[in-house]
């Protein structure tokens, strides 16, 4: 176990690494100088390549990605190219609204799709599975980005039931504008996870063990809790994992949309601007937190399912 969680690890530290360097190239693709961003249109050559060379952009491609991971080793993720401030100041400064907002909607969509699932898959082809069934099917469809529009006009703008706008001041009232963002971006996500649950349900139900059990009589809300859905969440589990990355490319439609703080919109703003850093140092942050996602997963896998640890 803990050669495999090591194992994990130093895969997880290649795959940042490579994330990185690979955004580093895309933005250097995308038109625009960041020093005449900053320093506007009317500024002389002069200047403009003084600002390059403080910035190390008049170095070579490969040195400017050493730099920047010979940097991240200091812990210095640089610094903001129009405050002075530290990146790192900045993103964990916008990184927790984002954090919240994708606990809840992952916390919400999975609560409810596990017992969708389930419940499905114990009623399995009558009417209630068939509209459980459609429900999902058309979560699913829906981009989260269109959810949040719709969710806006109907309880923001109709109903006036909800804010609509930021992220409120005091718990109660962030509460209250965390509703829609974490519905618009939930949604789908309980339609994926009844899906897969039941489906891992159904194939669980007719392995031996399952049978056996029934055969001794045991009770069928023991045997569910025990020997089925114990088995059925992994693929759910396995999704989530993999799906922090689908969750964070959510919010950044959403914290738009809803005009919030969070990480999403800082690097909407700072691609806008051609920030180097803070893209940079944002993207780093997140990636580190996908593939940290990712890992916790496998190992959640491998406690619940004894069998999975003996292959380990």
């Amino acid at each position: 176990m803990i050669f495999y969680a090591t194992q994990r690890f130093v895969l997880s530290v290649v795959i940042v690494m490579v994330a990185v360097s690979i955004l580093t190239l895309m933005l250097h693709v995308v038109p625009g100088d960041p020093a005449v961003m900053i320093l506007g249109p009317r500024a002389t050559p002069e200047l403009i390549e003084q600002t390059r060379v403080a910035m190390g952009l008049d170095q070579p491609l490969p040195v400017q990605i050493v730099t920047f991971f010979g940097n991240i080793l200091r812990g210095d993720l640089g610094q903001d190219v129009f405050t002075g401030r530290a990146v790192s100041q900045i993103v964990f400064e916008q990184l927790p609204y984002t954090l919240i907002l994708i606990t809840v909607s992952i916390l919400w969509a999975a609560v409810l799709g596990i017992a969708l699932g389930c419940y499905s898959a114990l009623r399995r082809n009558t009417w209630l599975d068939t509209l459980t069934g459609v429900i999902s099917v058309g979560t699913i469809s829906i981009p989260a980005f269109v959810m949040a529009l719709y969710s806006v006009l109907v309880f923001a703008v109709w109903l006036r039931w909800l804010p609509a706008i930021g992220a409120g001041e005091g718990f109660w009232d962030g509460v209250t504008h965390l509703i829609l963002p974490s519905f618009a971006i939930g949604v789908s996500w309980v339609g994926y996870v009844a899906r897969i649950v039941r489906a891992s349900m159904l194939e669980v139900m007719g392995q031996p063990h399952v049978r056996m059990a029934r055969a001794y009589g045991l009770p069928d809300g023991w045997i569910t809790r025990s020997h089925i859905l114990k088995i059925a969440v992994q693929p759910a589990v396995t999704l989530i994992g993999t799906g922090v990355a689908h969750l964070f490319s959510a919010a950044v439609f959403v914290e738009v949309i809803f005009a919030r703080p969070g990480i999403g919109a800082l690097i909407v703003q700072a691609v806008n601007e051609r920030n180097y850093p803070i893209v940079l140092g944002a993207v780093l942050v997140t990636t580190g937190i996908i593939v940290l996602a990712t890992l916790i997963s496998d190992l959640v896998i491998a406690w619940i399912d004894p069998r999975q640890r003996e292959e380990l």
